[in-house]
């Protein structure tokens, strides 16, 4: 057992897997959809403006394609382990493109930024497989095991319609 096996992780993770599957099955269903979500051990909570009809349909039947192997629904491109990986690495590519870049008498001069902006750029590139790869490997399952929806609801909190998605393991 690793320590992404570890129950309250991999609730987590299951939950988030379930979270970026539903998104994927609504975004067959609903035009240009706007949604964000957040996953926790108790289920996940989806901000968006989407009846409560359609997250119920999608939850479920992401629940079940989940169970039926299609394990890759897990896996979201606008996830955040993708956003936090892309500023990681972009933000230490470019302290070193600049500190490699100066010298002791220099600490920072502004002929650094070009290379810092492309250092930068190239590590933004690499950060999108390597944050799909993380996402995979750490931050979601699409192996749902005992994973069940116990309730899913609306709550409308001014202009902003939030879904909880309740969950059980």
């Amino acid at each position: 057992m690793g320590l992404f096996d570890f129950y309250p992780i991999i609730n987590i993770r299951r939950n988030h897997g379930l979270e970026h599957a539903t998104i994927h099955v609504l975004s067959e269903r609903v035009p240009n959809l706007s949604v964000v979500g957040r996953s926790d051990m108790g289920g996940f909570t989806l901000y968006g403006n989407i009846s409560t009809e359609a997250v119920t349909e999608a939850a479920h039947e992401a629940l079940r394609r989940l169970r039926n192997g299609l394990v890759e629904l897990a896996v979201h491109p606008r996830c955040g382990t993708i956003l936090a990986t892309t500023g990681v690495l972009s933000g230490v590519a470019s302290f070193a493109a600049i500190s490699l870049g100066s010298n002791a008498r220099n600490r920072f001069r502004w002929g650094t930024l070009p290379q810092a902006i492309m250092a930068a750029t190239f590590a933004a590139v690499a950060a999108q497989p390597l944050g799909l790869l993380l996402q995979e490997k750490f931050t979601v399952s699409g192996v749902p095991g005992s994973l069940e929806i116990v309730s899913i609801k609306r709550n409308q909190t001014g202009q902003i319609t939030v879904h909880r998605v309740q969950t059980r393991q």
